[in-house]
C-alpha cells in the first residue's frame, strides 16, 4: 500500500474509534487513539500481522479492541498510557518552552506595544491613559492576571509572588513523590510475596497489581522530571535576585539626591533591570505551567483506590517487610561482581570509572533479569555491584546472582523484555524502549534517541616518556621585552606616518630601459732586468748636548750634527 493511502486509512481508523468512544460518552484525543492503535497492533495476542495489509475484518477487529480498551474505566494500564500521552503533549524542555512563550507573547502584544510607542501624549489625561496602557501591557506580558484587579496591579509592581510559589510547589511535589514511592514500595513487596507463593496468584490477579505498579512508577518518574525543572527555576531566581539587588544598589549610588543624571550612566542599568524583569516573568510562567502539569497528573491515579482499597492492601502486607529502594540497594552494596569470573564481558565500577554517575542506564535503572524472570516485577538496580557493558549499552542489577545470570545470555533476557513490552505498551516509555519500538517514540524524548551517547572514562595507571627538545629552538630576533625599547619603536613608527617620499619622472626617462656593456679589463705588464739597483740617502743624526744642566743655573745646549755625507754612504 502506498504511504499516502496507508496514512489515509490510519486517519479513518482513528476517526472512527474517536466517534465510537464519543458515542459512549468518553471524549478521547487523536494522539491517545493513535497510541492505542499501535499498542493493540503490537500485542501478539491480538493476532495482527505487521507484514500484511489490513483487510476490512482486521479493521473492524482493531476498532473494536481499541474502543473496548479506551472505555475500560478500571484499568491501570490505560491510566498509565493516558498519563504518558498527556505528559508528552504538555511537557517540553525549558529552552523550547521559553522560546515558544516569547514568540506567542510578541504576536499577542504587538498591537498594544504599537499603541504605547506611537503615543504622543501631552495633557495630563493622556499621560494617565498612557500609564494605564503600560501597566496593562506589563500585566498581559507577565500573565499574572486581569489588569482590572488592584491586587494584580500591585503584584506587577513588586514581583514577590515567585519567591512564594517555588517553596509551595516544591513542597507539594515532594509530598506527592513520597506518597507515590510508598505506594510503589508496598506494591513491590506484595508482588514479591506472590512470586514466592504461587497459590496467591490465583486469587489476586497479579497482572493487575503489576499494571498498578507501572502506573505509580511512571507517575514517580514524571514528578522527578518536574521537580528537577523546579529546582533549576529556583537556582535561576536566586541568581537573578542577587543581580537585581546589585543593579538597584548601583542605581542608587548613581542617582542619590541628584536632580539630573546623564542618560549614559543610568540607561544601561535600566536595560539590565528590564532584562531581569523579563527573566522573572519567564520563571513565573514556567513555574505556573509546571504546577498545572503536576496537578493534572494526579487524575491518572484514580484506579488504585478502586481496585486496591487500603484494607485489601493491609491484609496483603501481613508478614511482609516493605523495603524502600535505598534499603534494597544497601543490602547488596558489598556484594560486587568479581572480574575474574568474566573474560568476555566488560564491567564498570565507580572506583575505576570517572563519569560513572553520568552513564545512561538501560530500563531506567531497573534490574532486567528480575523483570524478565518474574514476568514484569520492577526492582531497582544497584550500580555499586557493577555495571555490565553489552553492545555499547549499560545494565544494572538488583544483586550479584542476577548480574551473573543475565551476563550468561543477555540477548535472551532482552528479547523477553521486548515481548513483555508488546503486551503492555506503557512499558515502552516507562523503560525507555524507544529504539526497539521507533513508531512509539514520544515527542518529549524523540530528541534523546540520537543524542551523544556518554561513554565511560575508565581510570588506569599509565606513564609516558618524551624526548627533550624534539623540535629545534625558534628564536624571534625581533622580540623585545623592554618597555622603553617598545616605546622607542612605537615613536619611530608614529613619526614615519608624517614623512613623505617624493619621486620625479621626466618625459625623457619614463620610457628608458637599463643598458649594460661588456669590456676587457687591462692586463698587468712588467719587465725584468739582470740586476737590481737602489739608492739611499744618509739618515739624519742630530743631537743636542747640555740639556741635563750642570753647575750653573742656566742651561746651555750645544747642537751637534753627526749626519754622514752623501758620498760616504
Amino acid at each position: 500500500m502506498p504511504p499516502t493511502q496507508a496514512e489515509s486509512v490510519i486517519k479513518n481508523i482513528i476517526r472512527e474509534i474517536g466517534q465510537e468512544c464519543a458515542a459512549h460518552g468518553d471524549i478521547v484525543s487523536e494522539t491517545l487513539v493513535a497510541f492505542m492503535v499501535k499498542a493493540v497492533v503490537l500485542d501478539p495476542s491480538n493476532g495482527f500481522n505487521m507484514d500484511r495489509t489490513l483487510i476490512k475484518s482486521d479493521v473492524q477487529k482493531l476498532v473494536k479492541l481499541c474502543v473496548s480498551r479506551l472505555l475500560d474505566s478500571k484499568n491501570p494500564s490505560l491510566d498509565t498510557i493516558k498519563m504518558q500521552v498527556y505528559f508528552d503533549m504538555n511537557y517540553t524542555s525549558r529552552e523550547e518552552f521559553l522560546e515558544e512563550h516569547h514568540r506567542v507573547l510578541e504576536s499577542r502584544l504587538s498591537s498594544v506595544s504599537r499603541e504605547i510607542t506611537d503615543n504622543r501624549a501631552c495633557a495630563r489625561e493622556e499621560l494617565e491613559s498612557l500609564y494605564r496602557k503600560v501597566v496593562s501591557y506589563v500585566l498581559l506580558r507577565s500573565g499574572l492576571g486581569s489588569p482590572t484587579d488592584i491586587k494584580i496591579v500591585r503584584e506587577a509592581t513588586v514581583p514577590a509572588i515567585i519567591h512564594e510559589a517555588i517553596p509551595a510547589i516544591t513542597q507539594h511535589i515532594d509530598s506527592q513523590l513520597q506518597i507515590a514511592q510508598d505506594q510503589a514500595y508496598r506494591y513491590t513487596a506484595i508482588l514479591e510475596k506472590v512470586t514466592k507463593n504461587p497459590l496467591m496468584s490465583m486469587e489476586l490477579q497479579p497482572y493487575m497489581l503489576k499494571e498498578a505498579l507501572y502506573n505509580v512508577r511512571q507517575y514517580e518518574i514524571f514528578l522527578q522530571i518536574i521537580l528537577s525543572d523546579i529546582i533549576t527555576c529556583a537556582q535561576e531566581v536566586e541568581m537573578m535576585t542577587k543581580q537585581l539587588g546589585a543593579q538597584l544598589e548601583q542605581l542608587k549610588m548613581i542617582v542619590k539626591s541628584k536632580t539630573a543624571v546623564p542618560t549614559s550612566q543610568v540607561f544601561p542599568i535600566f536595560i539590565s533591570l528590564s532584562k531581569l524583569w523579563t527573566s522573572f516573568q519567564d520563571e513565573s510562567v514556567l513555574i505556573s505551567v509546571l504546577s498545572s502539569l503536576t496537578a493534572h497528573l494526579e487524575r491518572f491515579l484514580g484506579t488504585h483506590e478502586v481496585l486496591f482499597p487500603e484494607k485489601v492492601i493491609q491484609d496483603l502486607l501481613e508478614e511482609v517487610t516493605v523495603k524502600t529502594d535505598v534499603c534494597r540497594i544497601k543490602e547488596h552494596m558489598e556484594d560486587k561482581v568479581r572480574l575474574v569470573d568474566f573474560r568476555k564481558q566488560e564491567w564498570l565500577f565507580p572506583e575505576t570509572t570517572a563519569n560513572f554517575d553520568k552513564l545512561l542506564i538501560q530500563y531506567r535503572g531497573f534490574c532486567p533479569y528480575t523483570f524478565a524472570t518474574t514476568d514484569g516485577l520492577l526492582l531497582p538496580g544497584n550500580p555499586a555491584i557493577g555495571i555490565l557493558k553489552h553492545k555499547e549499552k549499560y545494565y544494572t542489577f538488583n544483586n550479584r546472582d542476577a548480574a551473573y545470570s543475565f551476563a550468561e545470555n543477555p540477548e535472551n533476557y532482552i528479547d523477553i523484555i521486548k515481548e513483555k513490552a508488546k503486551k503492555n505498551a506503557e512499558l515502552i516509555q516507562l523503560l525507555e524502549l524507544h529504539q526497539q519500538f521507533e513508531t512509539l517514540i514520544p515527542y518529549s524524548q524523540m530528541k534523546d534517541v540520537d543524542k551523544h551517547y556518554i561513554k565511560p572514562i575508565t581510570k588506569s595507571e599509565t606513564s609516558t616518556q618524551t624526548d627533550t627538545h624534539i623540535l629545534p629552538p625558534t628564536i624571534v630576533r625581533s622580540y623585545e621585552w623592554n618597555e622603553w625599547e617598545l616605546r622607542r619603536k612605537a615613536i619611530k613608527l608614529a613619526n614615519l606616518h608624517h614623512k613623505v617620499t617624493h619621486s620625479v619622472q621626466t618625459n625623457l626617462s619614463h620610457m628608458r630601459r637599463e643598458n649594460s656593456s661588456q669590456v676587457y679589463p687591462a692586463k698587468d705588464v712588467g719587465t725584468q732586468s739582470l740586476r737590481e739597483g737602489s739608492t739611499r740617502v744618509p739618515r739624519p743624526q742630530i743631537y743636542i748636548a747640555g740639556l741635563r744642566g750642570g753647575q750653573t743655573k742656566v742651561t746651555k745646549g750645544v747642537k751637534v750634527n753627526l749626519t754622514r755625507a752623501v758620498d760616504e754612504t
